[in-house]
C-alpha cells in the first residue's frame, strides 16, 4: 500500500499539470488589463518567481555538466545515467505545490498581495528568522525522519536514491517532505511579513537565495575553496560546501544541516571526514584527473544539434536528436556561441563513460560541420586535432580516435598528416572506419542485390564496396574518376570485379532503391531515386529529409554490448 503523501496527486497528469498554473496566469493577466498595475499583481509575482527559480536549478544544472570547468572538481566521479535523469524527470513538482500554496496564503491574508516593493529592515528580519527558524526547524525534522525507518523509507529514501547529486535532486522528493520544507521555507518570509518588515523584493531574494543554496549543495562540484575557511575558521560553520552535503547523501548518517553546519556542530552530527575531504578536493581543482585510456575527438555537426549538449538541457539530450521548432528562437544566439567559440575556444571535454574500468572521453574540437567545407578554415582545424593529439600523447592516452570530419581526406588525408608529422607518438591515432562500415553493412538488408554508394572512393566507400561484391550484390560507384574507380576495382577478387560499376550521375540510379550516401547529397540529387528508396548515410552533417516517399537512416549508430571484453577499430599506422 501507498504511504500517505508520498505521490503527487498530478503524477499522472504528465504535462497537462502546467495547465494548474492556469488560474494564476488568468488572474495574474487579468488584474494586469484592469488595474494596469503590476507591483501589487501577486499572481504574476508567484508565476515570475517559479520561472527564476526554474533558471536557477537549470544553471546550476548547466554548469555541473560542463566537464571543460567542472572536472577536476567533481566530488562524485561516476557519471549520471538514464534511470537517474528518469527518476528526476518531474522535479519541478514542489514548484507548483509551493505556488499553490502561496496563492492560498494571499487569499487567507489579502493584505500580501500589496506589499512594498522594498523594506530594508525586512532584510534583517528574514535572517534573524531564518538562523533561528529555518535552520533549526530543518535540522530537527531531518535528523528524525533518518532516525526513523518507516518515515525515511517510504518518504525521504527517494531523495537519498539518486546516485549522483544533482541541482534537480533537490526536488526529487515526496509531497510530505515538501510540504515540511515549504513551512521551512516559508516561516522567515511569513515572520517578516506579520512583523511588519516584509516586502515583494525579501520574498523573491530570499527564496532565490535559498534554491541558490540548495542547488549548491547538491552540485557535486566542489567551488568552495579551503583557503577561505583557514582564513576565517568559523565561517565553515556558517555555511556549508557540497562536499559536506555529498557526504551526507553517501553516508546518510550525518550533516543533516539545512545551509549552517554550526547545528550539526551542536548536535554533534558533524560527519569527521568532512573538512579533510573538502579540502583535498579543492586542493586538486587545478591539477589533472584520472587519464582516460581511450579519447573520442569530435567536432559539433551544426547550429541545432549544438543544442542537444547536456549542458544546455539535459532532459532534452537524453532524448534521441531531432530537429524541434521551439529550439529555433535560440538559433540566433547558438549562432553567436559558434562564432565566439570559432574565435577564442580550444578542444574541450565534452562527455566520458567507463567501459570495464577503462576511463573513456569525448573531446570536441570547436567547429562546425559547414566550417570543415571552408578552404581558409583548413589549417586552423588541423591546428586543433594536431594539438588534442600531442595533449593526449603527453597525458598517456592510448588510443585517440578522429571522428566524422575531423578524419576527411581532403582535410588531413584521413589522419596520416599527424602521423607522419610525428613518428614518435606513443598514442595510436585511429579513425574508427572499419567499425562505420560494419555498422553500415549490418544495416544493408541480406536480400538487396543492387546498391548506390556516393562517397565511393574514400576510405568507408572503398570497404562497403569491396565487402559488398563479395556478397554478389551489385554497387554503383559514383566517382568522376576512372584511376581511383579501377584501384578500387582491382583490390576486389577477379569473379566479383564485374559487380563494381562506375557511373559519374545520379540518375544512373533511378531504378536502385538502396542508396548509401557518403558525401552530401541535395534535394534535387535526391529525386532521382525511386520511391520506396532508403537513404543510409555516413555522411556529416545528415541529409536532409527532403523525399516524404523514402526513408532515411540515422548517422551509423553501434551499440556497446555490457558483456563486451573489447572494442577494436582500424588503426591509421
Amino acid at each position: 500500500m501507498v504511504a500517505p503523501l508520498s505521490s503527487w496527486p498530478w503524477d499522472n497528469f504528465g504535462i497537462f499539470k502546467y495547465l494548474l498554473y492556469g488560474p494564476l496566469l488568468a488572474n495574474g493577466l487579468y488584474s494586469l488589463h484592469v488595474e494596469g498595475n503590476i507591483t501589487n499583481n501577486w499572481c504574476l509575482h508567484i508565476l515570475f518567481l517559479c520561472f527564476l527559480r526554474v533558471g536557477v536549478h537549470i544553471a546550476w544544472s548547466s554548469y555541473s555538466t560542463m566537464l571543460f570547468l567542472t572536472r577536476n572538481r567533481r566530488i562524485l566521479q561516476q557519471g549520471i545515467d538514464f534511470k537517474q535523469i528518469d527518476m528526476e524527470w518531474e522535479w519541478d513538482n514542489f514548484l507548483l505545490l509551493q505556488a499553490l500554496m502561496g496563492s492560498l496564503l494571499v487569499y487567507l491574508f489579502p493584505s500580501l498581495g500589496y506589499l512594498p516593493l522594498w523594506n530594508a529592515k525586512g532584510l534583517i528580519a528574514v535572517l534573524i528568522l531564518h538562523v533561528g527558524v529555518a535552520e533549526p526547524l530543518f535540522y530537527v525534522l531531518h535528523r528524525y525522519v533518518h532516525t526513523k525507518h518507516y518515515l525515511f523509507t517510504h518518504y525521504h529514501s527517494l531523495h537519498h536514491s539518486s546516485p549522483v547529486p544533482q541541482s534537480f535532486t533537490a526536488g526529487n522528493g515526496t509531497v510530505l517532505e515538501h510540504l515540511a520544507l515549504s513551512i521551512v521555507i516559508g516561516a522567515p518570509i511569513v515572520g517578516t511579513c506579520l512583523l511588519g518588515y516584509g516586502s515583494t523584493a525579501i520574498i523573491f531574494c530570499y527564496v532565490l537565495v535559498f534554491d541558490f543554496l540548495r542547488c549548491l549543495g547538491l552540485s557535486n562540484v566542489e567551488i568552495v575553496p579551503h583557503r577561505l575557511y583557514e582564513a576565517i575558521p568559523v565561517f565553515k560553520y556558517l555555511l556549508y560546501n557540497p562536499t559536506y552535503h555529498t557526504l551526507h547523501h553517501t553516508e546518510k548518517r550525518a550533516n543533516f544541516c539545512l545551509f549552517m553546519p554550526l547545528f550539526d556542530a551542536i548536535g554533534n552530527t558533524v560527519d569527521e571526514k568532512s573538512w579533510e575531504l573538502h579540502k583535498e578536493i579543492s586542493s586538486n581543482a587545478g591539477k589533472n584527473g584520472k587519464v582516460p585510456d581511450f579519447v573520442f575527438l569530435a567536432h559539433v555537426v551544426d547550429v541545432c544539434s549544438s543544442m542537444h549538449s547536456p549542458f544546455v538541457s539535459r532532459f532534452f539530450a537524453s532524448h534521441p536528436y531531432v530537429t524541434r521548432l521551439f529550439l529555433l528562437p535560440a538559433w540566433p544566439t547558438t549562432f553567436i556561441v559558434m562564432l565566439v567559440m570559432w574565435a577564442r575556444s580550444k578542444t574541450f571535454l565534452y562527455s566520458f563513460y567507463n567501459l570495464r574500468k577503462s576511463l573513456h572521453q569525448t573531446w570536441v574540437v570547436p567547429r562546425f560541420g559547414f566550417q570543415y567545407f571552408l578552404p581558409f578554415a583548413k589549417d586552423g582545424i588541423n591546428k586543433h586535432i594536431e594539438d588534442a593529439i600531442l595533449r593526449a600523447d603527453k597525458l598517456g592516452v592510448k588510443v585517440i580516435s578522429l571522428a566524422a570530419l575531423n578524419k576527411n581526406e581532403a582535410l588531413n588525408g584521413g589522419g596520416t598528416l599527424f602521423v607522419d608529422k610525428h613518428p614518435n607518438l606513443r598514442v595510436r591515432v585511429v579513425h574508427g572506419n572499419t567499425l562505420t562500415a560494419a555498422v553500415i553493412l549490418h544495416e544493408v538488408p541480406k536480400d538487396v542485390k543492387e546498391v548506390f554508394l556516393t562517397g565511393a572512393t574514400s576510405k568507408l566507400g572503398r570497404a562497403i564496396a569491396l565487402y559488398l561484391c563479395r556478397r554478389k550484390v551489385r554497387v554503383l560507384m559514383l566517382t568522376l574518376s576512372k584511376e581511383r574507380f579501377e584501384k578500387i576495382q582491382k583490390e576486389a577478387p577477379v569473379d566479383c570485379q564485374n559487380y563494381l560499376v562506375q557511373v559519374t550521375k545520379y540518375q544512373a540510379a533511378r531504378s536502385c532503391k538502396t542508396w548509401i550516401v557518403g558525401k552530401w547529397i541535395t534535394p534535387r540529387e535526391q529525386s532521382w531515386a525511386p520511391k520506396g528508396t532508403h537513404f543510409h548515410q555516413f555522411v556529416v552533417p545528415p541529409i536532409l529529409a527532403f523525399r516524404r516517399d523514402c526513408t532515411y537512416g540515422d548517422l551509423a549508430p553501434c551499440a556497446c554490448l555490457t558483456m563486451s571484453k573489447a572494442l577494436a577499430t582500424a588503426s591509421i599506422r
